[in-house]
């Protein structure tokens, strides 16, 4: 019988140490040796006496160096679905009845002027492949590696959302009982809106608590960066209005970063303890994602790992990218590979094959849409073998989106350093469901009108004048499309 936020066993020796697959041994690998410490001391901590040594051998093999990667194309440059996907990219909206014009994942990077971009896909279970493309900074040429660090932006949100839900299946906190029982070093003002129905943890996960602001710009290196309750008060150095209630909690869906910055707030007031600590703690070393960390700014043993944010234009944020002190809404560091890693424990942990970080019971409540297609932490739509949970992700010179079917172990995680990168995401991720023959998502399909000489002189003229209103409108026939995550 497995325990409470016990690893059930698995297929291979370094699951029986507290992992997922061999996948962390390859990961923990390309690791300097700074960032192993946590890892090992992790595998320690679960293991029973007879197991020490398997974790000294595991040890010895991740702390030896690595023989350098031969030049030549390696399996995955020469593996045909691969080579699909990579060249089958076309835009998320195609004309019924003409071929789509198929683009390779370098033209598109070049479209869209995106330096860098990491993939990783999820298939029968277990990571199928990851891959980088282009480079870290257009101003150093380093190429994009699956270890590769990225901003995951919003993606920080149903991350988070586990840890919070770890502490209510521990008994620290419940889903319904108001936040301000629990916040101590700051409360949530009252207003009319919030005294005869107070805001609840369940609000803040699901957008539902009426809060206010939306997300954040994050903060310029070097520039002054607001504490966390300087951010909820909108006061200080803080570029961001006040963080209230100014509509009835429960009453309507509304992405709010600043709901998520509450309840940021919320666990470290419980726990007592700084929030990538807990998040380390809680979520991150249980699923196996050694590299990945909610420290802002990034630790210097992690930056040589982390991708440059570019701008629309394709040219470097100054300073390489913007910090977030709004850790839980927006802070997360990591890679499409480790983000897989998260999603195959919701997976299992779903089926009742895995409890790392959440029951069964709390994972199915987790996947449970509610108001805005929103569970607790992730979007979640489609139902049977196309059901399946999401989030995109949006900071300054970062965009990424990843979707997770709920069953059969499939995924798709991308992860771009452009501004533009959202677009191109989206094009990844709908050219890997073509491939691998997903029910969702899919194409855009539209008809193409066939409009009169007179119809098109009106549109002009109305154009000319201004006035869009008069513009008279073909018939449209909708077909299914993908709502591309949810983000700020």
């Amino acid at each position: 019988m497995t325990h409470r936020h016990e690893p059930v066993l698995g297929k291979d020796p370094w699951q029986s140490l507290g992992y997922r697959s061999i996948y962390d041994l390859q990961t923990l690998g390309s690791c300097p040796t700074t960032l192993l410490e946590v890892p090992i001391r992790s595998a320690i901590s679960k293991s029973k006496p007879g197991r020490l040594g398997q974790i000294a051998l595991f040890s010895t093999l991740l702390l030896t160096p690595l023989a350098p990667s031969p030049a030549p194309l390696s399996a995955l440059d020469q593996d045909p679905r691969i080579v699909r996907v990579e060249n089958g990219l076309a835009g998320s909206v195609q004309i019924r009845g003409r071929a789509p014009g198929l683009f390779s994942i370098e033209e598109r990077m070049k479209h869209y002027h995106v330096p860098g971009v990491s993939v990783a896909v999820l298939d029968s279970g277990d990571v199928a492949w990851a891959k980088g493309y282009g480079v870290l900074d257009v101003t150093t040429g380093e190429r994009v590696k699956p270890e590769t660090l990225f901003q995951a932006a919003s993606i920080s949100k149903p991350v988070a959302a586990m840890a919070a839900l770890r502490l209510v299946e521990d008994g620290l906190l419940e889903l319904d009982a108001p936040v301000n029982q629990y916040l101590k070093s700051w409360k949530l003002p009252e207003t009319p809106f919030s005294e005869d129905k107070p805001v609840t943890l369940r609000h803040l996960l699901t957008h539902t608590g009426g809060l206010t602001v939306s997300g954040f710009p994050g903060y310029g290196v070097g520039d002054p960066m607001a504490t966390t309750v300087e951010v909820l008060d909108g006061s200080g150095p803080a570029n961001t209005a006040p963080i209230r209630v100014d509509t009835i909690p429960g009453s309507l869906w509304r992405y709010s970063g600043g709901g998520y910055t509450v309840m940021q707030q919320l666990l470290v007031d419980v726990t007592g303890k700084p929030f990538p600590e807990l998040m380390a703690e809680l979520v991150l070393d249980p699923v196996g994602m050694p590299i990945s960390s909610y420290a802002q700014p990034l630790p210097p043993g992690r930056v040589s790992y982390a991708a440059t944010a570019h701008l629309s234009d394709g040219t470097p944020v100054m300073g390489k990218w913007h910090i977030y002190p709004e850790m839980a809404a927006a802070g997360l560091w990591t890679n499409p590979t480790e983000l897989a890693q998260l999603a195959m424990e919701v997976q299992a942990a779903f089926q009742g094959e895995s409890n790392r970080v959440l029951s069964q019971e709390m994972t199915r409540a987790q996947l449970t849409p509610g108001l805005g297609g929103y569970g607790l932490g992730f979007g979640v739509e489609g139902e049977g073998s196309a059901a399946r949970f999401s989030h995109g992700g949006s900071n300054h010179g970062f965009k990424a989106k990843f979707l997770a079917f709920i069953e059969g172990g499939r995924g798709v995680f991308v992860m771009t350093n452009g501004e533009q990168g959202s677009a191109l995401a989206q094009e990844i991720i709908l050219a890997v469901a073509r491939e691998y023959r997903w029910p969702e998502p899919q194409y855009q399909e539209v008809i193409l009108a066939d409009l009169s000489l007179e119809i098109l002189q009106e549109i002009a003229e109305a154009y000319r004048h201004r006035n869009p209103a008069h513009i008279p409108m073909a018939p449209r026939l909708s077909f299914p499309s993908w709502i591309g995550g949810h983000q700020k």
